[in-house]
C-alpha cells in the first residue's frame, strides 16, 4: 500500500511524471516541414491527404521552421541542397528530430555511384532519428516511420544529463 492509494476514491485524480506528460503532449503533436525534393514528396503529400489522415496523429504540415519538430527529408538530396536543408534545420527549435524518407535520402539511391552531385546520404549533414526505406516509400512506410518516432518521444528524458 501506497501513500496516496485510497486517498482519491473518486477515480479523476490522475498521477504521472513530469517527462511523461511533456512527452506525451509532444508526441500527441508532431509539426512537419512542409517540402520535398523528389519523387517521395509525393508520397509524403498522399500521406497527409484525406486518405492515409495524419491529422488522427496530431501530425500535420506547417510552412517555416521555427514551427516545425519534424523535418520529414524526402527525396533525392543534392550537393546544392544540402547546405539549404543544414540552414532550415539549424532553424528549428529543440527539440527537434528528423526521418529520412526513402533511398535516396538515406543513401544516396539509384544516383549515387555515377553522380557526382548527389548526396551519399542526408545523415551527413544533419543527425537522422528514423530511416524509412522504399524508392520511394509508400504512405504507410511513412505513417509507421511517424509511430516509431513517437515511441522515441515517449522514452525520453527532458533532465539534462550532467556533464562528463
Amino acid at each position: 500500500m501506497g501513500l496516496l492509494d485510497q486517498k482519491f476514491e473518486n477515480g479523476n485524480v490522475l498521477i504521472t511524471s513530469m517527462d511523461g506528460l511533456l512527452n506525451w503532449a509532444r508526441l500527441s503533436s508532431i509539426w512537419g516541414m512542409q517540402f520535398g525534393l523528389a519523387c517521395c514528396a509525393i508520397e509524403m503529400m498522399a500521406t497527409g491527404a484525406s486518405h492515409y489522415d495524419l491529422d488522427r496523429f496530431g501530425t500535420f504540415f506547417r510552412g517555416t521552421p521555427r514551427q516545425s519538430d519534424v523535418m520529414i527529408v524526402a527525396g533525392t538530396v543534392t550537393l546544392k541542397m544540402a547546405s539549404r536543408i543544414k540552414t532550415l534545420y539549424d532553424q528549428m527549435s529543440e527539440p527537434r528530430y528528423v526521418i529520412s524518407m526513402g533511398s535516396c535520402s538515406n543513401c544516396g539511391g539509384p544516383y549515387w555511384e555515377h553522380g557526382y552531385h548527389v548526396l551519399k546520404g542526408v545523415d551527413r549533414i544533419i543527425p537522422v532519428d528514423v530511416y524509412v526505406p522504399g524508392c520511394p516509400p509508400r504512405p504507410e512506410a511513412l505513417m509507421e516511420g511517424l509511430l516509431k518516432l513517437q515511441e522515441k518521444i515517449r522514452h525520453e528524458s527532458l533532465a539534462k544529463k550532467p556533464a562528463a
